[in-house]
C-alpha cells in the first residue's frame, strides 16, 4: 500500500511539472508569438468577424423574408349580434340576439416578403462595407501596437537583466574593495573614512541590485502580458540588449519614403470620412419611397370543439399576393433637420481628416527626430562609459598608493555607475526609438517581416 501511495505522489508530481509550460524566443519569434497570441490580438480578430457577420446582416435585409404564424383562438363567451326581429320572423321594430361563428377557430399562415427597392438599404450595404474596412484598419493598427509593445517589453526584460548583471559585478568589485580598506584600517594604513565611503556606495548599491532584481521580475511579467501567456510563466530571452541595438541602429530608416496610404491613423481616418458621408447619404435617402412585396397562404379551421388534428376537420385554404408603397410626404421638417446634422457631422470629419494628415506629419518627423537622438544618444554613452571606467580605473590606482582620497575615489565610482546605467539606458532608447518610427512608416514588410 505504501508502495502503491509512493508512486501514486510520484505520478502526480509529474502530471504537475508536465502542465507548466517554458518558453524561449528572440525578438522576432517573441513579435510572431504575440501577433497570434496576445490578448489584444486575438479581440481584434474577434472585431473583425463581427463585423463580417454585421456586413451579411445587412445584406440580409434585403434578401426575401419567410415568417410562419399559428393563430389559436378560443371565444370563452362569444359577442352577440342583434339582428331585426323581422329577419328571424318576430314582429318589427324588435331585434333578436344571435351569435355568428364557431365557439373555436386555428389558422396557419406562411408570408414571403421581399424589398424592392429601399434607397437606406442600399446605402447601408455601402456602409457595411466601409464597416469592415474600418475593423481591418483598426486591427491592423492593434497588431502595429502589439509588435511595439512587445519590442519595448522584450527591450525592457533585457535592460534590467543587464542592469543586475552590472550591479552584481559592482558589489562584488566594491565588497573586495571594502574589505580590503578594512583590513588596512586595522592595521593603520588607511583612514575610517576610507572604510565609510566605501560602505556608504556599497549599501547603495546593495539597495539598487535588489530593486533592479524586483523590476526584473516585474518586466518579466509585463512581457508575458504582452506575449499573451500566464504573467507567471517562464519566458527565455535568447537575444541581448548589445546585439540588439547594433541591429537597430540604421540611420538608413530615416530616409525611407513616406507613403500616407501606408499609415493606418490616416486609412482609419479615411474610414471615419466616409462613414459619416454615407450616414448623409442615408438621412436623404429617407425621402424617398420604399416599396415591399409580399405573397402569404394560409389555411384555417373552424369549430365548436378543438378538434384541429382530427383527420376528418375541414381545413380552408388562402393566398394572398401585394404590393406595399411607402411615400413619405411631410415629417415637419425632421428629416431636414437629420439630414443638417448629419452634413455638419461630415464636414467635422473632413476638419478631423486635415488634423490627422498634420499630426502624422509631425509625429514623423518627431519619431525620426528621437530615432536620431536615440543614436547619437547610445554612441555618446558608450564613449562617456569608457571614460568613466578610466577614470575610476585610476583613481582606484590613485586612492590605493594613498595619492587621492576615499571621497574622489567614490566619486569616480558613482560617475562610472551613472555611465553604466545611461549606456544601457540608452540602448533600450535606440530599440524603441526605431519601433516607434516603423510603426508610423509601416511600410509593407513591417508585420509580415515577423
Amino acid at each position: 500500500m505504501r508502495n502503491l501511495l509512493i508512486i501514486a505522489a510520484f505520478l502526480t508530481s509529474i502530471s504537475g511539472f508536465s502542465q507548466e509550460k517554458s518558453y524561449s524566443f528572440s525578438m522576432e519569434e517573441a513579435i510572431n508569438f504575440a501577433l497570434d497570441s496576445s490578448y489584444a490580438a486575438i479581440n481584434s480578430r474577434r472585431e473583425i468577424a463581427k463585423s463580417l457577420k454585421k456586413k451579411w446582416e445587412t445584406t440580409a435585409a434585403g434578401l426575401p423574408q419567410i415568417d410562419g404564424v399559428v393563430d389559436y383562438q378560443n371565444m370563452l363567451k362569444q359577442p352577440v349580434t342583434l339582428i331585426p326581429g323581422e329577419i328571424a320572423g318576430g314582429e318589427p321594430g324588435t331585434f333578436v340576439p344571435v351569435k355568428f361563428g364557431t365557439k373555436q377557430q386555428m389558422s396557419l399562415t406562411g408570408t414571403l416578403t421581399q424589398l424592392i427597392f429601399d434607397g437606406s438599404y442600399l446605402v447601408g450595404l455601402k456602409a457595411a462595407k466601409v464597416f469592415v474596412d474600418y475593423n481591418e484598419n483598426t486591427n491592423e493598427k492593434t497588431l502595429l501596437e502589439v509588435r511595439e509593445g512587445v519590442i519595448n517589453a522584450y527591450g525592457g526584460v533585457l535592460l534590467t537583466q543587464e542592469s543586475v548583471a552590472i550591479l552584481e559585478k559592482n558589489l562584488a568589485a566594491l565588497e573586495d574593495n571594502l574589505k580590503e580598506t578594512q583590513a588596512m584600517y586595522e592595521n593603520g594604513f588607511a583612514e575610517e573614512e576610507d572604510v565609510e565611503q566605501l560602505q556608504i556606495t556599497t549599501l547603495q548599491i546593495k539597495n539598487q541590485l535588489s530593486n533592479s532584481k524586483r523590476m526584473e521580475g516585474i518586466a518579466v511579467q509585463m512581457l508575458n502580458l504582452a506575449l499573451g501567456v500566464p504573467i507567471d510563466a517562464e519566458v527565455n530571452l535568447e537575444d541581448n540588449l548589445q546585439t540588439l541595438t547594433e541591429e537597430s541602429v540604421s540611420l538608413a530608416l530615416t530616409e525611407t519614403a513616406f507613403n500616407f496610404e501606408n499609415n493606418v491613423d490616416y486609412r482609419i481616418a479615411q474610414n471615419l470620412t466616409k462613414q459619416r458621408d454615407l450616414e448623409l447619404k442615408l438621412e436623404k435617402s429617407k425621402a424617398l419611397p420604399t416599396i415591399n412585396g409580399f405573397i402569404n397562404y394560409g389555411t384555417s379551421a373552424f369549430d365548436n370543439e378543438f378538434v384541429f388534428f382530427d383527420s376528418e376537420t375541414s381545413w380552408f385554404q388562402s393566398s394572398i399576393l401585394g404590393v406595399s408603397m411607402n411615400i413619405p410626404i411631410f415629417s415637419s421638417l425632421q428629416r431636414s433637420a437629420r439630414t443638417q446634422q448629419a452634413k455638419i457631422a461630415l464636414d467635422q470629419a473632413k476638419t478631423d481628416f486635415i488634423q490627422t494628415t498634420q499630426q502624422i506629419n509631425l509625429d514623423l518627423d518627431r519619431a525620426k527626430s528621437n530615432y536620431r537622438f536615440a543614436i547619437e544618444n547610445y554612441r555618446t554613452s558608450e564613449q562617456n562609459l569608457k571614460l568613466a571606467e578610466r577614470i575610476e580605473n585610476k583613481n582606484q590606482i590613485k586612492y590605493r598608493e594613498g595619492i587621492s582620497t576615499s571621497f574622489d575615489f567614490r566619486q569616480a565610482q558613482t560617475q562610472l555607475y551613472t555611465a553604466q546605467q545611461e549606456y544601457i539606458e540608452s540602448m533600450l532608447e535606440v530599440i524603441e526609438a526605431k519601433a516607434e518610427l516603423e510603426t508610423i512608416l509601416n511600410t509593407p514588410d513591417v508585420l509580415n517581416k515577423n
